[in-house]
């Protein structure tokens, strides 16, 4: 846990510990550990297979925690399960959107699933959609809409239950410059305005700032976590690509 201004200390928007996860013989995530503190913008970077996606799967609870621990703002994943996901929102790196409805019945489902009703649900749902320039497609069926936008309207969902800590999946794969760019743009103004916590994963090199926290993932082992400069500085490299080639020894790096 963390401490500010040398008061109480606060528990970290993520915290996970010596977790690992096996696929029968096969280790995914071998004790790994970090940890996302409050208002922090967090970088899981890590080529195809690192491991990203079983984390994740982990920490929304998609598969059961067998060894080690998560904790979502102070509260055991498999302990209190139901405070631990209400602190979080989720963007998958598959599409999650029912297609057959408009963008407004996907929003107002989320909310009923949240036990966010009437006229509440509503005002929350225009409120997200302006934050992500889309208020005007609200009656469009979700099929209508463009990658990005398909991807924008997800982010929304995922915060209209005002959670504290957003995870994301890889959630620019497949979406053109100018759509990266502004869901990019979007997530880290959550994070400067609205103290949101993030953790995203990716294997783009370009969606990581220098400011960042990083944390690197390599065949299921946690290579190095801190400030992306500190990271640079410990391999003596004189980039992330070179400190990542250097972490894991491998020939590939990241885009």
């Amino acid at each position: 846990m963390g401490r500010r201004g040398g008061g109480p200390m606060i528990a970290p928007a993520l915290s996970v510990a010596g977790v690992s996860h096996a696929y029968g013989t096969r280790k995914a995530l071998d004790d790994v550990t970090l940890t996302v503190e409050q208002g922090q913008f967090t970088a899981l970077l890590g080529l195809n297979g690192a491991g990203k996606t079983t984390l994740l799967s982990l920490v929304t609870r998609l598969f059961d925690t067998r060894t080690g621990s998560i904790s979502v703002l102070g509260n055991r994943i498999d302990r209190d399960p139901g405070a631990a996901l209400r602190q979080l929102g989720v963007v998958f790196q598959a599409r999650t959107l029912d297609l057959d409805l408009s963008v407004k019945d996907n929003l107002l489902f989320h909310a009923a699933l949240h036990g966010i009703g009437g006229r509440e649900a509503r005002q929350r749902m225009l409120q997200v959609l302006e934050d992500v320039s889309l208020a005007n497609r609200k009656g469009d069926k979700a099929r209508l809409l463009s990658g990005g936008q398909m991807r924008r309207v997800e982010i929304a969902r995922a915060l209209l239950h005002r959670p504290r800590l957003l995870v994301l999946d890889e959630p620019t794969v497949g979406l053109d410059v100018e759509s990266k760019l502004a869901i990019v743009t979007h997530v880290r103004t959550l994070v400067r305005q609205h103290g949101v916590a993030v953790l995203w994963t990716t294997h783009l090199l370009d969606e990581i700032e220098p400011s960042d926290n990083v944390v690197i993932l390599h065949q299921g082992k946690r290579m190095a976590a801190g400030l992306l400069s500190d990271v640079v500085a410990q391999t003596g490299a004189n980039s992330l690509r070179g400190a990542f080639a250097s972490l894991t020894g491998s020939r590939d790096a990241p885009a």
